[in-house]
């Protein structure tokens, strides 16, 4: 049997995966969904006919488990894939925990949890399996953003200037479908594979103006006026409402965590608990002045209204938006 090892989600594991279980972990969809490609395109390597069955767990039961983990008359190898983890049925933990400890040679089974405490139980007796092979992927803090354009660039055989990096995260943001895709574009256009933080601002200057953080700056300052025109402006030139919603939740969860550390640490320290890069921290210096955790717990509720809205509860998603940062603004301190 294989042994068991813990890795970060983008290192590709190169062993086979058959006779093992590959346990994928952690909240960051993009990271784990990487995950199950380098495991599929591992198993395809092996058996390029490769017969894979790939069930939510929610909708799992032991006579589905049993056949998708058993022989094939079709296939002298296969894959099993079991997502949303999580939401597997008690009754069926010890048939998992049994493929687990001892896994079929001619079988690949991964599993993947998307993080929180419902089904830790059943997580934490897989990684004590000794052909349990585990992958972590974590929701990555802003400041670890510019390692992860680093790493993608690696990824499609490109790499950046020392800059570039946060370049790029300053002007898309964080979130880590945007950022994979424009490195992507980049990497197509770079000169010698280097991308450069002059091409950076080539592509993607002025959009950090429209971001859905320029929105939130500006709401968290207090500041409604140039906060409504941000947003209308992000939103004529297709922001899309949900990274809105995003980076105004963001904003508040960084400004709360500012509120309740530790006084007398460094800056790169504070940044590092706050989950922020060194830089933010002055104007969410600024910004906190008008805050209070009551205010801030008020306006995260406003957020989650507004996230479901633009989402599909609600028909007009500026409209929602609006009335987002209007309230939020009001539960600031004056």
């Amino acid at each position: 049997m294989a042994t068991r090892t813990t890795t970060s989600a983008g290192s590709r594991a190169t062993e086979s995966p058959f006779g093992r279980v590959l346990l994928v972990t952690g909240p960051e969809q993009l990271l784990a969904e990487r995950a199950v490609e380098d495991a599929t395109a591992a198993g395809r390597a092996e058996v390029a006919d490769l017969e894979i069955s790939t069930v939510d767990a929610a909708d799992l039961d032991a006579g589905r488990l049993a056949e998708i983990s058993g022989g094939s008359l079709f296939a002298d190898r296969r894959m099993a894939v079991i997502t949303n983890l999580a939401q597997l049925s008690a009754e069926l933990f010890d048939q998992v925990l049994a493929l687990a400890a001892d896994a079929d040679p001619d079988m690949a089974y991964v599993f993947v949890h998307g993080g929180g405490q419902k089904g830790k139980g059943l997580l934490d007796k897989l990684k004590k399996a000794p052909s349990v092979q585990v992958i972590d992927c974590p929701a990555l803090k802003a400041w670890e953003i510019p390692a992860f354009v680093k790493n993608e660039l690696r990824r499609v055989g490109a790499r950046a200037d020392e800059e570039a990096g946060q370049a790029l995260v300053d002007a898309i943001g964080v979130d880590l479908r945007a950022v994979a895709s424009a490195v992507r574009q980049l990497a197509s256009d770079a000169d010698g594979g280097v991308v450069t933080t002059e091409l950076v601002r080539t592509y993607f200057g002025g959009r950090n103006e429209v971001s859905g953080f320029a929105v939130a700056d500006a709401v968290l300052a207090g500041r409604t006026g140039p906060a409504m025109e941000q947003l209308r402006w992000a939103l004529s030139t297709g922001a899309a409402p949900v990274l809105i919603t995003s980076a105004l939740a963001s904003g508040l969860r960084g400004l709360g965590k500012l509120i309740t550390a530790q006084g007398g640490q460094r800056d790169a320290d504070l940044a590092r608990d706050v989950g922020v890069p060194p830089w933010k921290l002055k104007s969410m210096r600024s910004q906190v002045r008008g805050w209070d955790q009551r205010g801030i717990a008020h306006a995260l509720r406003v957020v989650a209204r507004a996230d479901a809205e633009v989402k599909g509860a609600a028909d007009d998603a500026a409209f929602s938006l609006e009335r987002a940062v209007i309230e939020i603004v009001s539960a600031r301190r004056s």
